[in-house]
């Protein structure tokens, strides 16, 4: 498998799902984070136990060739990129899997194996059909212990019942220090204009030093590296600043829909900024992804015709669906660096027989951003901050 192939496919998938969930975050106006990476694991997951039309649509929604692929891919991201940096000084990571399974049931040897080897799924047993509240509780305290504490219920009350079959669950955790630490004492408040014309007073963080900016034709991107330690990965974050105030949609747009965008955008040299601002913010956001996945043609596991076969030992791997995908996300963006936490569960159910010059960059209105690490091109959030002052 071409690992960096696979993280290209990766990349374009979850820029598709950016580019619709954005869409339906700006219709509410609300500030956007979220993990790409951890529902790819979750789908592909879920593609591993699949048959059929499921299996096909599964896999060409997440770009790959086959199961196999994927599940190489994730071997291959939880060893390499989703290593813990911090003990050579590096930034903290944590990625971890679980599976819920009922006590009537037992996985099928193939996908037994793939759950233990590739995705190092600790599995436990559950008693849906008494125990489900309960269950739930177990997944949501696996999450929150995950995630530091950041990600409390990916969960929501009601989203379990007896009628469900399996649990699959992702969390990530990074917390990162700025490369060069921001000084806090240079913080000050200035005005932030929001996409209806109005503005806010926010706290902008400022430096003088040189800073990774490029600018580009109607926009400009900031990259700030965080504390690499010893080993040979390199994460970032990235800011995509449109240059007018209201182009934070067709940025969005540009960057979610032409093929290598984020390659050919990332600056490379440290230039002398001018006015340099841009706002510590914190968001937090949920989503159920189904519909969202349904609109980007993943129809057939949502379904319960038989496409979820390859999964249990049982009749009643003929009826399982997905009911639901949930996603949580955390991020905080200050002076010393960045924490952001995710988490995803996917709840299986049974159904029933039924420039080299001064570069001002003041990021004083919307825009997009990313932590990427970049020695592989692996995007681990995306998000879009429309007010900064809203958690």
């Amino acid at each position: 498998m071409d690992v960096r192939q696979a993280i290209n496919a990766q990349t374009d998938v979850a820029l598709s799902l950016s580019k619709q969930l954005l869409l339906v975050a700006d219709s509410k106006g609300s500030n956007v984070v979220f993990s790409p990476l951890s529902i790819h694991v979750v789908l592909s997951l879920i593609a591993a136990g699949s048959s059929g039309p499921t299996r096909s649509e599964l896999l060409s929604f997440l770009k790959s060739q086959s199961p196999d692929h994927l599940n190489c891919f994730a071997s291959e991201l939880v060893s390499v990129v989703f290593s813990d940096g911090s003990p050579a000084g590096g930034p903290k990571l944590s990625f971890a899997n679980g599976l819920w399974l009922d006590t009537s049931l037992s996985l099928k040897p193939s996908f037994k194996q793939v759950v233990d080897t590739a995705y190092r799924a600790a599995t436990q047993l559950a008693d849906f059909k008494t125990k489900a509240i309960e269950v739930a509780g177990q997944v949501n305290s696996w999450a929150e212990k995950e995630t530091s504490g950041l990600i409390k219920e990916v969960l929501p009350a009601g989203s379990v019942d007896a009628s469900t079959r399996l649990i699959f669950a992702n969390a990530l955790y990074f917390k990162g220090a700025w490369n060069e630490k921001i000084d806090s004492s240079r913080t000050k408040d200035a005005e932030f204009h929001l996409l209806d014309g109005n503005h806010i007073q926010v706290p902008f963080m400022t430096s003088k030093k040189k800073q990774m900016v490029s600018a580009f034709d109607g926009f400009k991107v900031l990259g700030l590296p965080y504390k690499q330690g010893e080993d040979k990965r390199s994460l970032s974050m990235y800011f995509y600043l449109p240059d007018a105030k209201d182009g934070l949609s067709s940025l969005a747009e540009k960057v979610c829909s032409e093929p290598g965008f984020l390659d050919r955008h990332i600056p490379q040299q440290k230039v002398e900024v001018g006015d340099f601002r841009i706002p510590r913010f914190k968001i937090s956001f949920g989503f159920e992804a189904s519909e969202v996945l349904k609109q980007l043609g993943v129809v057939g596991a949502f379904s319960g015709k038989g496409g979820l076969m390859e999964m249990v030992d049982s009749a009643e791997g003929h009826n399982l669906y997905v009911s639901s995908v949930f996603h949580k996300s955390f991020i905080e963006v200050n002076e010393e660096g960045t924490e952001a936490a995710a988490a995803s569960a996917g709840v299986i159910k049974l159904r029933s027989l039924l420039l080299a010059e001064k570069i001002d960059f003041v990021a004083d209105h919307p825009f997009l951003f990313l932590i990427r690490e970049n020695v592989t091109g692996t995007v681990l959030f995306i998000g879009q901050v429309l007010n900064p002052l809203t958690v």
